[in-house]
């Protein structure tokens, strides 16, 4: 079953033009700032966002190659079953990540965002506000991840197009 398309809502812009050396996840880009840069139609959403400590960016992976089920992740060494990874290739190259929120401007439509790990020029999907009482549960399990020896924090070329 096909859905609706998906339409870019605005581009990231980070200092990482491929995947290798890239952070793997915000965690690991500490004292990497973006921008956000929002269209014009979208501006409006942006009301009431500043007071947030971190909002969640969903993104395209649009240099992400295509992907397989079973793949081997950047902080492991064995194949993994896709779905339990955040490998960005993917069969809907769907990124999230949870980024500190410096500024707001609404007029102008951009957000000045820290710990950025995701490429250059990122087409921008949503814009989420993130909530620590609903999006945080640091006692739960994380499966292979909780036994994985590997402290990979940045990408390779593995997953690149």
């Amino acid at each position: 079953m096909k859905i609706q398309e998906l339409e870019t809502i605005g581009i990231i812009h980070t200092p990482f033009q491929n995947q290798e050396g890239a952070p793997i996840q915000p965690y690991a880009a500490q004292g990497v700032h973006g921008t956000v840069e929002l269209l014009p139609q979208y501006r409006g959403g942006l009301k009431d966002l500043e007071g947030f400590d971190r909002i969640w960016l969903l993104y395209w992976f649009h240099k992400a190659a295509a992907g397989s089920m079973t793949v081997i992740p950047y902080r492991d060494t064995v194949a993994r079953g896709l779905f339990s990874t955040r490998a960005p290739s993917r069969p809907n190259a769907i990124g999230i990540s949870s980024v500190r929120l410096l500024s707001v401007e609404i007029e102008k439509g951009l957000l000045e965002i820290a710990e950025a790990d995701m490429l250059d020029e990122t087409p921008l999907l949503d814009v989420k506000p993130y909530v620590p009482q609903f999006d945080a549960y640091p006692e739960s399990r994380a499966g292979w991840f909780d036994v994985s020896t590997s402290d990979r924090d940045h990408a390779d070329t593995r997953f690149s197009k």
